[in-house]
């Protein structure tokens, strides 16, 4: 049977660091040494001619899906083209591939600058 001690010793317990900068809760930040330092932000908070490497997706079932498909995978380098006139969609160098993203898509990509 598992418990919570079980749970605590796996790292998965209330007040332990995950390693990715968050806590359990929505909106809480790590504040421990091995989290220091990161300067995670959606995709969609990069501004044009900005390079950054995607750290994580955030998204569940199809929309995870087409990103996995579209070439967005943790590690590679992207680089934000430019903006639409109303800011929506924008447009992204993955490789040598040119890919529109809506910002709600691009709001489950989070991204560390390079």
């Amino acid at each position: 049977m598992m418990n919570r001690a079980f749970f605590q010793a796996m790292g998965l317990g209330r007040g332990r660091c995950r390693g990715d900068g968050k806590g359990r809760r929505k909106g809480y930040r790590c504040h421990e040494a091995c989290c220091k330092g990161r300067d995670d932000t959606n995709l969609n908070d990069i501004a044009p001619g900005e390079a950054c490497t995607i750290c994580r997706l955030h998204g569940r079932g199809s929309v995870r899906q087409r990103l996995l498909d579209l070439g967005f995978q943790p590690g590679r380098e992207v680089k934000m083209v430019r903006n639409a006139p109303l800011h929506d969609p924008i447009e992204l160098q993955l490789g040598d591939s040119f890919i529109v993203l809506r910002r709600r898509e691009a709001a489950h990509i989070e991204v560390t600058h390079a």
